[in-house]
């Protein structure tokens, strides 16, 4: 049964995306989308920042989100909430093609690298061939939710997959908690 409160925040929800789309504020509505997400997704989720080649894929478990954005203004949006939020942090997954990409058959990627490698600074980072990462994404999609962000990026191999994980606890925390364990 859903509460009273919960129908109302609901309501208020659907109210205000109506009125973005209303306004023609639309680029606005992935923000919203992304606010009203980010508190429920956890760790397994993923939020995919991703180019505007990107498929729109089959699986029920993803949501894909015109943003009508630019990539690294909508990357940036992403990364903030995800400090932000003290339940989750991002294992940031790019597509190792990325950096063999060149300026010539890509004009604004040798740009894009440097706003990226800024954008990413301290985070972890790990690169992945794009059919991997594609993979993974498709068989956590079976089970858990990924919220997929398009944005209008047009250079290839720009997508940036977040995969989160949990914010309060990590993988040295769980090992030492399945050391005490084993010993009982």
């Amino acid at each position: 049964m859903i509460s009273g409160d919960s129908r109302r925040v609901e309501f208020v929800s659907c109210i205000g995306i109506m009125l973005i789309m209303l306004c023609g504020c639309t680029s606005s509505a992935w923000r919203v989308k992304l606010d009203s997400e980010l508190p429920v997704l956890g760790h397994r989720n993923w939020i995919v920042v991703a180019d505007s080649a990107y498929p729109k894929q089959s699986s029920s478990g993803i949501e894909t989100v015109y943003t009508d954005a630019g990539q690294i203004e909508v990357l940036e949006a992403v990364l903030n909430e995800i400090v932000e939020a003290a339940h989750v942090q991002a294992i940031v997954l790019l597509d190792e093609e990325m950096d063999r990409v060149p300026e010539k058959d890509a004009p604004g990627i040798e740009a894009y690298r440097r706003q990226l490698k800024t954008l990413l600074k301290g985070k972890q980072v790990k690169a992945m061939p794009h059919e991997q990462i594609i993979s993974k994404l498709d068989a956590d999609a079976k089970i858990f939710n990924i919220l997929l962000l398009k944005t209008d990026m047009v250079i290839p191999y720009t997508s940036v997959f977040l995969q989160l994980d949990c914010g309060y606890w990590n993988a040295d925390k769980e090992k030492r908690l399945r050391d005490v364990i084993e010993k009982e």
